[in-house]
């Protein structure tokens, strides 16, 4: 019986010009772009996948699923660290490496009867603002489902900063918010035969990062 829905940004292209002065001019103009949009001297730090999570869960009839993704990827960019409310994350989720450890609802999951992950392949989250207290934070940004984007925020806390064996400086942060799935246009229920439906509409996501400074 199928299940759940969640469930991290950012694609962008250049494109060719016809001639070699062309394609000169527009690589030229995609790095002040690229320049521009990030502080100088910012400090840009990449989720490390290996140690960290992303999961939700979804009420199914008397009980609950959980489930996470597979394959996603992130930044968090920091102007100043001693300001990280000032900080911007970005998450890229490959929509298709959703797992709920059963490979007939993952099918079911990735189909048009829910995710639809071939014509909606990224799920992407981007913060639009930090308010930190302490190391307590609320994180406002920007959803996007099935090319539909919504406003979330998310409660977070601030885990701290320390460097590892390689001289890399970490930090880590946890975060979770509640969506309901119609906003996002996952609709499919069925009527449960004690009464009910099958699914719930909220849906309850989690996210631990661990992120490594370039």
């Amino acid at each position: 019986m199928p299940i759940v829905r969640p469930s991290t940004c950012r694609i962008r292209s250049v494109a060719a010009a016809v001639a070699l002065l062309g394609r000169a001019a527009g690589a030229a103009g995609a790095q002040s772009t690229a320049a521009a949009a990030e502080p100088r001297g910012a400090a840009v730090y990449t989720i490390d996948p290996n140690h960290s999570e992303l999961q939700f869960r979804i009420r199914h009839l008397v009980s609950r699923v959980t489930g996470g993704f597979r394959e996603w990827t992130g930044t968090v960019t920091v102007a100043d660290p001693a300001r990280w409310e000032e900080a911007v994350v970005d998450v890229a989720i490959r929509t298709a490496s959703i797992d709920t450890r059963q490979e007939r609802r993952d099918a079911d999951l990735r189909s048009d009867s829910f995710f639809d992950a071939a014509k909606y392949p990224v799920i992407t989250f981007r913060s639009t603002r930090i308010e930190r207290r302490g190391d307590s934070a609320r994180i406002h940004g920007d959803l996007t489902i099935k090319g539909v984007t919504k406003p979330v925020v998310l409660e977070g806390a601030f885990l701290g900063s320390t460097k590892d064996a390689q001289g890399r400086q970490r930090v880590g942060f946890e975060a979770s918010t509640t969506i309901n799935r119609l906003d996002y246009g996952i609709t499919w229920n069925r009527a449960a035969e004690g009464g009910g439906l099958t699914l719930a509409d909220e849906v309850e996501i989690e996210i631990a990062i661990a992120a490594v400074q370039q």
